[in-house]
């Protein structure tokens, strides 16, 4: 059921994606590759869930975990947050209505209620949902948490104007969800789509039905925030926290440190742990050299770790694959097209030439866990149907084929389109990203291209390729996707409506009211009769509008230190779990 935007640069190389399986006995990683990916996550849920969560075998406190990353997050405002590696991070200082409990050898996400008492209690019609709230809940200053503050921080979604970055599920669904801005305007406390009949009791009303609100209720965009506490675009450096940890210091870009909140209650949290004393997370850090220093886990770096995938040129270093978290993940990674800016014949062209090979080579994409993809949705979603469209495959040499260049370079004239601009960002202080993009810039003037790259700092990638309007046809994020929840009902109407646009979250900018009017009867369908009509729109998709070429499914290949414990997939996430990792020498 993973929720976000997948942690990706410009050259569209994903670097954190998911995974689950089998604990060993050291460290909790597991094993994955192609062979796992088919086996589809289920909706599993536990309503009656309740804290402690239960204790890992072994752990011990004490001691502060570094994580050495190379990508940036751009946000750790609640209402903004909506990739990957945001959320797991995030999870560790706010808690939300619902949440995931990974259960048995396999990690299985199961749904289970975190500040809420339940999972909510839907209406007859099924317009309106009653969450019972824990009581006794405290901020980290040891202020009491209220319904109004889950109020506000839905009311604080829509503001989309300063939180342009977060989950939009709630404009589509929510009562008056097209047409409310958030709580800053004239009149803006004033939303009929959620109520507080007391201070334990959050009531929220949809314009239509969303069987899939307990799931979506997981994103931080759910966890409280007292009106009085806001500080709008500053609210990420001094969040209110609920989660075992809380913000010691924030530096945008650079690093975040955490540390332990005393008024976090384990009795009440089913899902989480608190054994480090604090959280080092550094970012923008060099990807070989980060995983090349947790690999080596020398003296402290033992106690570091990594959360994108090995580059395969430090595969031979490894020497222990117990500092390796893997498994199947619910994410694909895609080459995105702007459908306004590119014709479909032009598109087509552009697929032909995609020098797959040679891409995934530049790329450091490691054969077993980065798989080919030739769909939209990922093995691991339910619904899952394979199929191959010719030349869709995520496999071939492409216009590095002298044969292949010259059939682009021909049918580009013959369409009137010779010398046909092809525009992107690329992050021109990341090696894999500059190398990639040289790649594709030789390989698509060779087929006949024009080829304008846009070097931007890798701090402010995201930035740049989530303008739905930047002046580029090619890599707008986002660059690939996760299941937001176990369902195509998170793919196809969030990135393929024609209003996908406005909410930030278009793959390919599609304008289609046909198609819109489909996604809208196959979503109005029960979940189980959803599953294979979600599958043949894929497959349409593909074949009528080509807005993407899907590159990779994701697999989690990430490496962590020797004294790192407990370090199991979260397949919800794609990335290493961080709310039972334990220092096995604090």
């Amino acid at each position: 059921m993973q929720w976000k935007r997948i942690t990706a640069v410009a050259a569209t190389v994903m670097l954190a994606v998911a995974a689950c399986g089998s604990p060993s006995s050291n460290s909790g990683n597991n094993s994955g590759g192609e062979g796992n990916l088919g086996s589809a996550q289920e909706k599993a849920t536990d309503p009656t869930a309740k804290g402690p969560a239960p204790e890992v075998e072994g752990a011990k406190k004490g001691g502060t975990v570094t994580v050495l990353s190379d990508v940036t997050p751009d946000t750790f405002d609640p209402t903004n947050i909506y990739y990957v590696d945001g959320n797991q991070i995030a999870k560790l200082y706010f808690r939300a209505l619902t949440q995931y409990r990974l259960d048995g050898p396999d990690h299985k996400p199961v749904l289970v209620p975190d500040l809420a008492e339940d999972l909510g209690t839907k209406s007859a019609d099924g317009l309106t949902w009653t969450f019972k709230l824990k009581q006794g809940i405290k901020y980290h200053d040891g202020t009491p948490v209220k319904a109004q503050d889950f109020a506000y921080a839905i009311k604080r979604s829509f503001a989309h104007d300063l939180y342009d970055a977060g989950p939009t599920y709630q404009q589509q669904f929510f009562l008056d969800g097209d047409k409310y801005k958030g709580p800053y305007g004239a009149g803006g406390a004033n939303y009929k789509g959620v109520e507080t009949p007391d201070d334990h009791t959050l009531v929220i009303k949809l314009a239509k039905k969303f069987d899939d609100l307990p799931y979506y209720a997981a994103f931080p965009m759910f966890t409280p925030i007292p009106q009085a506490k806001d500080t709008q675009k500053n609210y990420e450096q001094k969040p209110m926290a609920t989660g075992p940890y809380m913000v010691q210091s924030y530096t945008p870009g650079t690093q975040l440190k955490l540390v332990k909140n005393p008024h976090w209650d384990p009795n009440t949290d089913p899902v989480r742990h608190q054994y480090p004393d604090a959280w080092d997370f550094k970012f923008a850090q060099d990807t070989i050299k980060a995983q090349r220093t947790v690999l080596a886990s020398s003296g402290p770096d033992a106690n570091a770790l990594n959360y994108s995938n090995l580059d395969v040129s430090l595969i031979p270093e490894v020497k222990d694959q117990s500092q390796l978290v893997k498994g199947p993940g619910p994410c694909t990674n895609m080459y995105t097209m702007d459908t306004r800016k590119i014709p479909l014949e032009v598109r087509k062209l552009i697929a032909k030439a995609y020098p797959y090979d040679s891409w995934r080579k530049v790329a450091g994409l490691v054969p077993d866990t980065d798989i080919p993809a030739s769909t939209i949705l990922p093995p691991a979603v339910p619904g899952f149907e394979k199929y191959e469209l010719p030349g869709l495959t995520g496999k071939g040499k492409g216009a590095e084929d002298d044969a292949v260049a010259k059939e682009v370079k021909d049918e580009l004239a013959k369409l009137g389109k010779a010398n046909f601009e092809l525009s992107w960002y690329y992050s021109i202080d990341d090696k894999i990203s500059t190398q990639a993009t040289q790649l594709r810039k030789q390989v698509y003037e060779k087929a006949g291209f024009k080829v304008k790259a846009i070097g931007v700092p890798k701090a402010k990638i995201r930035t740049f390729t989530g303008d739905q309007d930047a002046p580029v046809n090619i890599g707008k994020t986002p660059a690939g996707w996760c299941s937001d929840w176990p369902s195509g009902s998170s793919w196809y109407p969030v990135l393929f409506r024609s209003d996908a646009i406005a909410l930030g979250n278009s793959v390919g900018q599609l304008q289609d009211k046909a198609l819109d009017a489909q996604i809208d009867a196959i979503a109005a369908k029960t979940p189980d009769e959803q599953l294979k009509e979600w599958m043949k729109l894929d497959k349409e998709i593909m074949e009528k509008h080509l807005p993407v070429l899907p590159l990779y499914y994701s697999a989690t290949n990430s490496p962590v230190g020797k004294n790192i414990g407990h370090a199991i997939n979260d397949m919800t996430q794609g990335m290493p779990e961080f709310t039972s990792i334990y220092l096995k020498q604090p």
